[in-house]
């Protein structure tokens, strides 16, 4: 499984629109559900107001990479609807799945 994290600051006002967006069944996840591998996403509100992560989770690293080179125009246009709602955003990183074998 491959994971993206990201975090936001939500602009005062906006947490009802950004949580619609960002949601597991929002834009973005509907967008994501288009393309292959797409397992999921969480959206996460901190104690502190305005503070948020979203966790979207792949098959792989392939899928996302896919998904954002064919979805790109979409994925911009999302990305500029989130922007206006927000006053940071910073990708935590990107994360794959610990397996043990033996």
């Amino acid at each position: 499984m491959f994971v993206t994290i990201w975090e936001y600051e939500v602009a005062e006002g906006q947490a009802q629109a950004f949580e619609t967006l960002y949601a597991a069944d929002g834009a973005w996840a509907a967008l994501f559900a288009e393309y292959p591998g797409y397992l999921g996403t969480e959206l996460l509100r901190a104690q502190a107001p305005g503070a948020y992560l979203t966790i979207d989770r792949w098959r792989d690293e392939a899928d996302y990479t896919h998904c954002l080179a064919y979805g790109r125009e979409r994925y911009a246009q999302l990305d500029r609807l989130g922007d206006a709602l927000t006053t940071a955003e910073r990708c935590v990183g990107y994360w794959g799945l610990l397996t043990r074998s033996g």
